[in-house]
Order: structure tokens, then C-alpha cells, then sequence
């Protein structure tokens, strides 16, 4: 069976850092597309930032340009977003999704949430001071 696990959320002030994780079970990321998505109350789940193993083809938000990362682990099976300078608009929450992708896909597509097979529960974000 195959399942995310999402953590590594909390509260911090803005300009601050934190790192969230995305474990995988049940398959490994080769071959997969990662999504983090994030969704506020009242909004719409929006694509943050989207990676592909298969080709490196990447997604990012212009929101998050320049401060948010994505790196893996494959010994955990884990893949990491990392995200500096916060700020009060990033405050969401924060979920991973995987997409089986052997072959490659368009980048504006990765931003989609209906192409994506898998889903973690989510993790809380808020940016506050």
C-alpha cells in the first residue's frame, strides 16, 4: 500500500525557517513526481513546488522563488521542502502528493492537484509572530 506521511510543521516568526518531510511507503520516488501543495482556509489547494525524479523537471509558485527547496533521502525514503524567509502569507496547510511519471509531463501541469495519485494528511504551517 501506498502512503505519505507528511511532518515537520509548526509555528514561526516570519523571516524564520522550517523544514517539512515527506515519507514514502510502498514505493520509492524514483519514477514519481512530488507535489507539495499548500491550502489556507477559504482557499484554494495551490501548488507550491513540484519535482520530477524521472527528469528533474521542476515547479515553483513565484510565491515561494528564490526561498523554498526540495531535497531527497533515500535511505529514509523521505523528501524534504525546506522553506526560509517565511511569511505571514505562507501560513497554510502544507500536504505532499505523488504521481507515478515514468515519462515527462509539461511543468504547468505538475501544479496540478488532479494528476497526482497519492496524498499525505497534511501538516499545519503558521507564521506568526
Amino acid at each position: 500500500q501506498k502512503q505519505l506521511v507528511e511532518s515537520g510543521g509548526g509555528l514561526v516568526q516570519p523571516g524564520g525557517s522550517l523544514r517539512l518531510s515527506c515519507a514514502a511507503s510502498g514505493f520509492t520516488w524514483d519514477d514519481y513526481i512530488i507535489g507539495w501543495f499548500r491550502q489556507a482556509p477559504g482557499k484554494e489547494r495551490a501548488g507550491v513546488l513540484s519535482f520530477s525524479f524521472s527528469d528533474n523537471n521542476t515547479y515553483f509558485a513565484d510565491s515561494v522563488k528564490g526561498r523554498f527547496t526540495i531535497s531527497r533521502d533515500n535511505a529514509k525514503n523521505t523528501v524534504y521542502l525546506q522553506m526560509n524567509s517565511l511569511k505571514p502569507d505562507d501560513t497554510a496547510v502544507y500536504l505532499c502528493a505523488a504521481r507515478f511519471s515514468p515519462t515527462s509531463l509539461a511543468t504547468m501541469i505538475l501544479k496540478e492537484p488532479s494528476i497526482y495519485h497519492y496524498w499525505g494528511q497534511g501538516t499545519q504551517v503558521t507564521v506568526s509572530s
